[in-house]
């Protein structure tokens, strides 16, 4: 096989989503001499991709609309697409891009095709999948079906239900927890000195992130910690159907115990200036970013006992686990952390021993780069 005869499409719902979770990946290929090709929405973020010396092609898709013209277009695009790379291993990232991707990989004969299934979000969250969701599985099975494919997942419940459904077989299933990071990038920092506490959330404002659980637990401690503990909500407007609106935000928030920071890319500077990570998703999640960021940055979590979660938190060791929709148990864990410095850098410490055993971005590029060869056989 040549160098040149090794192509790679990444497949990404928007360049920013690309840049915070698979950019180490798509350089590590290319280092190791594959020709990769960014396929995502440009957001603004067109020439940070480029800036990086890959390329980056445009690709017209609505990451959370229902609208079927504009869903066929999606379909159209990538099936143009992969009639002119027939020989290319294709990674599609997220549901979206894996829904009309596989379809269009199928049609279009493609080599291979790597599929990430990072969260299953809102429709995936109940005790059974929603008629929507069903029909998403039914038409997946069909895609995946006599492809050359390999499916990875974050968590043990999203493969235990892909195989379930007969979506996939067994030996089709690769498990990668987490998208990774990078252990030099974030540093374990000590927790910053001063009287005031900081807990920070860092999310897209989507109700089902948890945003309105994590303000009625600060309500609930205002009268005992306003002054002593700040609240910070870090995270942009979604297009999500059941994101909150600006108007909601502001009404939420007073911009001195609650602060709402809108979306940053100083992440990591935050994380720093902060004590501890609040994050009471109850969204049908991957293994989230920030608290596998948190982690390696050495702050306790207080998350919930819900998929993807629940990955990042040994429960009283580095961490609290409450149950989904809890605010009155998540007020009384993150008392706890905000009283007992002591137990906050315990717990700091364990996260960054869990982050170095669990979450490096090097053995996350590794089994990537593997999963990407098993396909040119």
């Amino acid at each position: 096989m040549t160098t040149n005869q090794k192509e790679l499409i990444m497949v990404v719902n928007e360049d920013r989503f690309f840049l915070s979770h698979r950019k180490e990946i798509a350089l590590s290929a290319q280092k190791a001499g594959w020709n990769v090709k960014i396929v995502c929405k440009n957001t603004g973020q067109k020439n940070e991709v480029e800036d990086l010396g890959l390329q980056m092609i445009e690709l017209p898709i609505n990451p959370t609309g229902t609208n079927i013209v504009q869903e066929l277009r999606t379909f159209s695009f990538l099936y143009r697409l992969y009639r002119q790379h027939p020989g290319a291993i294709v990674h599609h990232v997220g549901l979206k891009s894996m829904l009309w991707g596989l379809l269009a990989a199928r049609l279009a004969k493609i080599r291979g095709t790597v599929n990430a299934v990072s969260g299953l979000g809102v429709m995936f969250s109940g005790t059974e999948p929603s008629p929507l969701a069903k029909a998403i599985l039914a038409l997946l099975r069909f895609a995946l079906s006599k492809q050359n494919a390999k499916v990875i997942f974050q968590n043990h419940e999203d493969q235990q239900l892909f195989v379930r459904k007969h979506i996939i077989h067994p030996s089709q299933a690769v498990f990668i927890k987490g998208s990774g990071v990078d252990l030099n990038q974030f540093p374990c920092t000590p927790q910053p000195e001063g009287p005031m506490v900081n807990i920070l959330f860092t999310a897209r404002m989507v109700k089902e992130k948890g945003v309105l659980v994590l303000a009625a637990a600060a309500e609930q401690l205002r009268r005992d910690y306003e002054g002593k503990a700040q609240f910070w909500l870090c995270g942009g407007l979604s297009s999500n159907p059941k994101a909150l609106k600006q108007a909601e935000l502001q009404q939420l928030c007073d911009n001195k115990y609650i602060k709402w920071l809108g979306f940053r890319k100083d992440v990591k500077a935050l994380l720093m200036q902060s004590h501890i990570m609040a994050f009471p998703s109850y969204y049908r999640e991957g293994v989230p970013k920030s608290l596998i960021e948190a982690c390696a940055i050495g702050r306790p979590i207080v998350t919930t006992d819900s998929i993807g979660c629940r990955d990042t938190v040994d429960n009283g060791k580095n961490g609290f686990l409450v149950p989904v929709k809890d605010s009155k148990t998540l007020a009384a864990k993150l008392k706890l952390l905000i009283d007992n410095k002591e137990l906050r850098e315990t717990m700091g410490r364990n996260s960054r021993q869990k982050a170095e055993q669990q979450f490096s971005i090097d053995k996350v590029v590794e089994k990537h780069l593997e999963t990407y060869d098993s396909l040119l056989t």
